[in-house]
């Protein structure tokens, strides 16, 4: 009956649980900052782990040519007004923090930390038809792409402009002339651990390697995907609970440090070298998206049950009804 309870319990909590963080980059010095969603964390190349930039609830990051850190800081003000507000912040070369957008209410429009190297910006506006933007580092906003998806999340662009996106379990790409190619479909899968954090949540973070290579972390079934220039998938890296990937990036070496969330929201980096890529970490099961649902219906059927005798009432031999 404790085991019920907890699985109850646990339904529920994730049910609330707020999205994790992609944002992890590397700077020309390969220091590695990431976010945990309340601060950006700053490791060096000799281990040291330092605060770089507190109190910001950024889901992502971009650093520019120049070693200058970018980010947003996100907040409610509370389900009485039920509003949001936000800022664009800069964390300079020479350690000097400034407010570079905002802030503003609501959530971030027209603005993003996806850019090539000559620091053109690119977002998605989501509508019935959405359409995908470019604003040139001269400051000219341009449509590059019309279409209807289905859910378009996080986005990624290579030093060559080349778009990459997530439209739910489907992986998509923009070239440079503007045409939309579908690059690998039904990618996302599930563990019995963070089966509950499939849909929206299910693939998160997107990052190239040298060769543009383009890797996907799939939250949902605690696996890195890679996919080659040639279209071949494959399982890159895994996770083993209670963590599970969500961004990732290459430092100078060709070493990759992973971002990893728990189940409990909180964040760590692992440093993975090119000898242990295809092998890291024992793969955790992963289920087919269809299976795993019923095995969640049926615990909440046997945790409907067990509330029902629990809310039994003993002196009048009747039970309470729960509707």
């Amino acid at each position: 009956m404790k085991m019920i309870c907890f699985i109850i319990l646990f339904i529920s909590t994730q049910q609330t649980f707020a999205h994790p963080g992609v944002g992890i980059v590397v700077d020309s010095k390969n220091n590695i900052y990431y976010t945990d969603l309340e601060h950006v964390w700053k490791l060096t190349p000799d281990g040291k782990k330092s605060i770089a930039v507190r109190k910001v609830h950024t889901h992502e990051l971009y650093i520019d040519a120049n070693d200058n850190l970018y980010g947003e800081h996100l907040w409610y003000n509370g389900e009485r007004i039920n509003t949001w507000g936000h800022y664009v912040w800069c964390f300079r070369n020479n350690n000097k923090l400034d407010t570079v957008k905002g802030p503003s209410a609501g959530f971030l429009k027209d603005y993003s930390f996806v850019r090539d190297k000559n620091e053109n910006m690119y977002w998605v506006k989501r509508d019935t038809i959405s359409s995908f933007k470019k604003k040139s580092s001269d400051g000219n906003i341009s449509v590059l792409l019309t279409g209807k998806f289905t859910d378009v999340r996080w986005m990624h662009t290579t030093k060559k402009g080349i778009i990459y996106f997530i439209d739910l379990d489907d992986l998509y790409k923009i070239n440079t002339t503007g045409k939309l190619l579908l690059i690998a479909k039904n990618i996302s899968g599930n563990t019995p651990a963070f089966s509950i954090y499939g849909g929206k949540h299910s693939l998160m973070g997107i990052w190239s390697d040298s060769v543009e290579n383009i890797y996907v972390a799939n939250f949902s079934g605690q696996v890195v995907k890679r996919i080659s220039k040639d279209g071949k998938e494959e399982n890159f890296v895994y996770s083993n609970t209670p963590w599970s990937p969500t961004g990732g990036a290459f430092d100078n070496n060709g070493n990759l440090w992973l971002l990893e969330y728990s189940l409990t929201n909180k964040a760590r980096v692992r440093k993975i070298i090119p000898s242990e890529f295809n092998k890291a970490e024992t793969a955790p099961v992963i289920i087919n998206n269809y299976i795993l649902p019923v095995s969640i219906i049926a615990i909440i059927f046997l945790a409907v049950i067990f509330l029902r005798r629990f809310l039994f009432n003993k002196k009048n031999k009747r039970i309470i009804s729960l509707a």
